[in-house]
């Protein structure tokens, strides 16, 4: 055997080696793939029907929120017609006040305390008058 062959025979031995001592930690990575593998199938697996379950309730929310809605659009609708009667109230409210106003002027005048002496004799005359 000469030098080249005997190079080529440790060389190949040492390759040899190397892919025995290489090997014990590619079975190990083999395992956490397989492992990781089942992993990613069974959170596969438990997603969907978690989606399907998310898609459910968002669908529920959408029509909760337009019964909101519709219920809103109502309360406007009744707030609409309230504004509707209270305008003409507060329109007669202020001309109750109006005349109240002018009433308790005119009666703290001396012509409307004259007046409300004549009205209140006239009346006590065609009271005992009716009698």
């Amino acid at each position: 055997m000469s030098g080249t062959e005997i190079a080529a025979l440790v060389a190949s031995g040492a390759f040899a080696m190397l892919v025995l001592v290489l090997a014990v930690p590619i079975l190990r990575l083999r395992r956490t793939v397989d492992a990781t593998t089942d992993m990613i199938r069974e959170v596969t697996a438990k997603t969907g029907p978690l989606l399907d379950n998310v898609n459910q309730t968002v669908g529920e929310v959408n029509t909760t929120v337009g019964q909101v809605q519709t219920t809103l659009d109502g309360i406007n609708l009744q707030l609409v017609r309230v504004d509707a009667v209270t305008g003409p109230l507060s329109a007669a409210a202020a001309n109750v006040a109006k005349v109240a106003t002018a009433v308790t002027g005119a009666s703290n005048s001396p012509i409307g305390k004259a007046a409300t002496l004549a009205f209140g004799i006239r009346r006590a005359l065609a009271a005992r008058n009716n009698r």
